[in-house]
């Protein structure tokens, strides 16, 4: 009975064994990234919803939400047949954002609980994943990705803003993001500066199948 007992155990599936990061990763220092109406007068969520294709009754997930301000705008966009999944990994924040959500009445929202290397997206159910200002923050980028990417739509986009400066400066260079998106087999189908500042927005499609975890080729920074 003892050699069934140990036998059964070795034959439990061991957890996926990620590339390091080999890169700087930024700490998370809060969940907001400016002030909303500073953002507002930049016209930044108008700008890069466009530039993203979004469009009345898609559905869309905004991954690490903070306070929600992408959360809101999008709610608005896709409309009342469209849907928005606002995902954060701390408990917190994910409380909080769900209070907004009920208290500003935003029925076609949903809020849920991801963890550090997984958003923990249904599979195949979002036409856009949008990760803004958060992406140099994501600690190991490659199981992020592999999972990320499970949730989009054959035709589905991620959704990158972020900073061009180093990461040590929470920022990511275009560079290297988008390397390590092609480790994941995913190739970029639009890039722009954003009005106002450093801030860039880079749109990613599923160009190749999903890679095993150890056949991911790590990049270097």
């Amino acid at each position: 009975m003892a050699l069934l007992f140990v036998s059964s155990c070795r034959a439990q599936p061991s957890e996926p064994r990620f590339p390091a990061a080999h890169r700087e990763v930024s700490p998370i220092v809060g969940d907001a990234f400016s002030t909303e109406d500073a953002r507002d007068r930049l016209g930044e969520a108008e700008e890069v919803t466009a530039l993203a294709g979004v469009k009345p009754g898609m559905s869309v997930v905004d991954v690490g939400a903070g306070e929600g301000y992408y959360t809101v705008r999008l709610a608005r966009v896709v409309g009342r047949k469209g849907r928005v999944l606002a995902e954060d990994i701390l408990p917190d924040v994910r409380d909080e954002l769900t209070d907004r959500v009920q208290r500003e009445n935003l029925d076609n929202v949903a809020v849920k609980l991801g963890t550090p290397d997984n958003p923990m997206l249904p599979a195949q159910s979002f036409d856009r994943a949008f990760l803004v200002h958060m992406y140099h923050e994501v600690q190991s980028p490659y199981a992020f990705l592999w999972h990320l990417r499970e949730g989009l739509k054959p035709d589905g986009l991620a959704i990158v803003v972020d900073s061009n400066r180093p990461v040590s400066h929470h920022g990511i260079p275009p560079k290297q993001l988008k390397c390590e998106f092609a480790a994941l087999g995913m190739e970029p189908v639009g890039s722009r500066m954003l009005t106002g500042g450093d801030a860039y927005f880079m749109a990613f499609r599923l160009a190749r199948p999903r890679p095993a975890p150890d056949k991911i080729e790590a990049c270097q920074s």
